[in-house]
């Protein structure tokens, strides 16, 4: 039998539930696909406390990769035997093995494990459209990124260190500090005990950064803005700390600066543009420009456990399931 996490109620950790599911077969523009490696993402935790609403009963999960075992009709992209990535598809990732649209799947080079598309599919793309559809980046600029030593962080770093561009990030301890630096990170600021906009400041010549790209949310936002350059942009990919409180007022005392909440589905929707984003990212990785690591490995049905961690900041880069 397959099996799948499910949830239904929203709220903490303890919802999720391991359950026998049955998976028929593909209809019209499905496939069915075993998965070999199944991504956790913080947004995964969203749709568990209710912030992104779903219908209940629900599946959990959107980012996952593994082999097709069978295709519907008018499936021409990929073929049974495909090894294949994706995220960003219906909720549902958190399973043994499921039956889901197919224009969503994204083929993988030999080069690059499931294990590995599953750890950077969802992480490596959002920093391809940060780094390379947000703003015209060039090198020599300098940005600040929160959380650099999360999945996304890590990814950022080393492509930006690839286009010139220097990375000031923030970190929570010594260890995730050392990981960041690692991973190209230039310069490290600890945002629970020194001032990030002071420091920015000191890093910049007193200019502030011409992007902020903040993940966490309410509790880094008020630094954010105050370390931008007059007219520069706030980039609010996520809310690990909860969604901030913008008053529009703030972005004109701050210097009339920009603001975004962008998400990776609207970078993503069109099939050129996905397929344009993948191979950029899946050159980097596969030549070993950029190299993915996975610090925490865990069996679905620790989905619990996995969230825990994943919440109380014990994890640092990407972490997958393995069913």
């Amino acid at each position: 039998m397959a099996h799948a996490i499910r949830f239904h109620e929203t709220g903490g950790p303890d919802v999720l539930r391991w359950e026998e599911v049955t998976v028929g077969d593909p209809g019209p523009d499905e496939v069915r696909i075993r998965h070999v490696a199944v991504g956790l993402n913080f947004a995964d935790t969203y749709f568990r406390t209710g912030l992104y609403p779903a219908p209940l009963p629900a599946g959990l999960g959107v980012e996952a990769s593994g082999v097709i075992e069978a295709v519907g009709r008018d499936v021409t992209h990929v073929a049974e035997g495909d090894r294949v990535t994706y995220t960003g598809s219906p909720l549902g990732a958190y399973s043994t093995e499921r039956v889901m649209p197919a224009d969503s799947l994204i083929k993988l080079p030999e080069e690059i494990s499931c294990e590995t598309a599953a750890a950077m599919t969802m992480r490596g793309l959002t920093s391809a459209y940060l780094l390379r559809r947000i703003h015209p980046l060039r090198a020599g600029d300098t940005v600040l990124l929160h959380a650099a030593a999360g999945g996304v962080g890590l990814i950022f770093s080393q492509w930006a260190k690839l286009l010139g561009i220097t990375v000031i990030g923030t970190v929570s301890s010594e260890e995730k500090a050392e990981i960041a630096r690692a991973h190209g990170c230039d310069h490290i600021i600890y945002y629970r005990r020194e001032n990030v906009a002071k420091r920015v400041r000191e890093l910049t010549g007193g200019q502030g950064v011409p992007v902020v790209f903040d993940s966490i949310g309410k509790d880094t936002v008020a630094g954010s803005m105050a370390a931008l350059r007059r007219r520069g942009l706030l980039v609010c990919f996520g809310t690990a700390s909860g969604v901030p409180p913008l008053d529009a007022m703030q972005l004109a005392v701050h210097g009339s600066l920009f603001v975004t909440r962008p998400a990776l589905a609207d970078y993503i929707a069109e099939p050129a543009e996905r397929a344009a984003l993948a191979d950029e990212l899946f050159g980097h990785v596969a030549s070993g420009r950029i190299t993915v690591e996975i610090n925490q490995r865990y069996a679905l049905q620790d989905a619990v456990r996995a969230h825990r961690e994943m919440e109380t900041g014990r994890t640092t880069g990407s972490s997958v399931f393995v069913p």
